[in-house]
């Protein structure tokens, strides 16, 4: 895309600064937002956010908080792995998680069942359109991300496999903790891909013209 960086420290470079500033912070926050609605929705968080929540309810930490310390967790397994963080690695940590706080603070859960589908559709939306916009800006994988792609390195275990492991790993302990796991867990699990993908592409397009 114009706007990538050359380095995942490159927020500088030229041209495009602006744009990637922008694109960067805008994905991360969209990111957090739809996490937040599937909070409210009530009807089951992404798999990681299943252990945030479990996290706050064990904790003195509220959702964000306790988000920032999963990440901080994950982030932790990188230095074994020799992964090299990147600026959009730490603003990772930090924005999806004020943008999710912050979410679950204003955000009321709707009173019937179709709002709330709609929550965790829109939930998965933003989730995919954050997600094409931070990728694109090439200024370093978060957390989670990281960690996969460094485990496929290490292991030769196909991504999609040790996305999957990691994803039922925090599940599972989230779920064991308190966490909410239902309709819109199983939905997210469905429909983040195609989301990314398909924002992936509109990315593309817009850029071409």
């Amino acid at each position: 895309m114009p706007w990538t960086a050359k380095s995942t420290w490159g927020i500088f470079e030229r041209p495009r600064i602006s744009t990637r500033v922008i694109f960067l912070s805008v994905g991360l926050i969209l990111f957090g937002i739809g996490e937040g609605l599937l909070v409210e929705s009530r009807l089951g968080n992404a798999p990681w956010t299943v252990l945030s929540e479990g996290v706050s309810l064990n904790t003195p930490f509220n959702i964000g908080e306790s988000t920032v310390l999963v990440s901080l967790i994950v982030f932790a397994i990188w230095f074994p792995l020799k992964l090299k963080p990147g600026f959009g690695t730490i603003a990772n940590i930090i924005l999806i998680a004020v943008a999710l706080q912050i979410s679950v603070d204003a955000i009321k859960t709707p009173d019937s069942f179709f709002g709330k589908l709609i929550f965790v559709l829109s939930g998965i939306l933003a989730v995919g359109i954050g997600s094409g916009l931070y990728i694109t800006c090439g200024l370093g994988a978060g957390p989670r991300d990281g960690l996969m792609t460094g485990l496929n390195q290490r292991t030769g275990i196909r991504v999609g496999r040790i996305r999957l492991m990691l994803e039922l790993i925090a599940l599972t302990i989230g779920w064991l903790l308190g966490g909410k796991v239902g309709l819109g867990t199983a939905l997210f699990g469905l429909l983040v891909g195609q989301s990314v993908a398909i924002s992936f592409g509109v990315v593309e397009r817009f850029t071409k013209r």
